[in-house]
């Protein structure tokens, strides 16, 4: 008995239902390059008002399957990954919104400031592809990239005053909502972010590169505020058609409280 198909006690449309959390093996292959992410997955479809709740098993059994199917191949991008697993979705389940997500994180290659070091920096990376049904065609693609980077921030407010500051580990986020189709990548977006702090943070420093780095931040004062505007100004001005989301937390030094500022933009 599929006790999923009666009616429920209450009668509601439910936007999202599904499930979170699942872990997975994903490779990608960007510009010739192979990626290995173990993403944490939630995929979700629309749930109307007649039916108590959705096949939870069957859904998890073809998203399962569909995973294992799509991450044997290697696709060029993460997005394009979720769009295919969400058009295979699309033929074992009925829904008018389908969404999916995956969170990781994204390795980028750098070289430190003077000594031209290798050094490997992580950032936090989240990206959503969704798909509206409406009316029973094939629908339309939309996704939304997120990126989390570390930096810094001095505040310009002590040295204005006394000539002497303090100084703060920041995170940027840039959310970027734009059609499928738009190509932004994930890089581009974290340059953003670390072009608009005090400084860069790095993972390896010689004694060099620290001290390009502290000069860097002390001739560079910022207050969150600052950092905040500047990510938008370089997310408009990088990226066309989109809908920009900029937020910064300042893990303040002096105070037992975080600040943050959030702004937000169309192109």
């Amino acid at each position: 008995m599929d006790t999923q198909e009666n009616k429920p006690k209450i009668m509601e449309d439910l936007e999202k239902a599904g499930i979170t959390n699942l872990r997975t093996l994903v490779m990608i292959n960007w510009k010739g390059k192979e990626y290995r992410f173990v993403p944490r997955i939630t995929i979700t479809i629309d749930l109307e008002k007649k039916k108590k709740g959705i096949h939870m098993s069957r859904l998890i059994e073809s998203i399962i399957e569909t995973v294992e199917e799509e991450t044997g191949e290697r696709h060029s991008s993460i997005e394009e990954l979720e769009k295919h697993i969400l058009e295979h979705l699309k033929g074992k389940h009925t829904y008018k919104r389908g969404e999916i997500w995956m969170e990781t994180e994204l390795v980028v290659p750098r070289k430190t400031p003077v000594t031209r070091k290798q050094t490997m920096e992580t950032h936090d990376v989240r990206i959503g592809v969704f798909n509206t049904n409406n009316d029973g065609d094939n629908g339309k693609y939309g996704k939304i990239l997120e990126v989390k980077v570390i930096g810094n921030t001095v505040c310009p407010h002590a040295i204005d005053n006394w000539g002497k500051t303090h100084i703060q580990r920041a995170i940027g986020i840039l959310e970027i909502r734009t059609d499928y189709d738009n190509e932004v990548e994930l890089e581009d977006m974290i340059r953003c972010v670390e072009d608009s702090f005090s400084s860069e943070v790095y993972t390896l420093l010689k004694s060099e590169d620290e001290h390009w780095v502290v000069d860097r931040m002390f001739q560079n004062p910022k207050f969150v505020e600052d950092v905040t505007r500047e990510i938008l100004h370089h997310a408009k001005q990088r990226f066309k058609d989109c809908e920009i989301k900029a937020r910064t937390i300042s893990q303040e030094s002096i105070h037992r409280h975080d600040v943050v500022a959030e702004g937000s933009g169309k192109v």
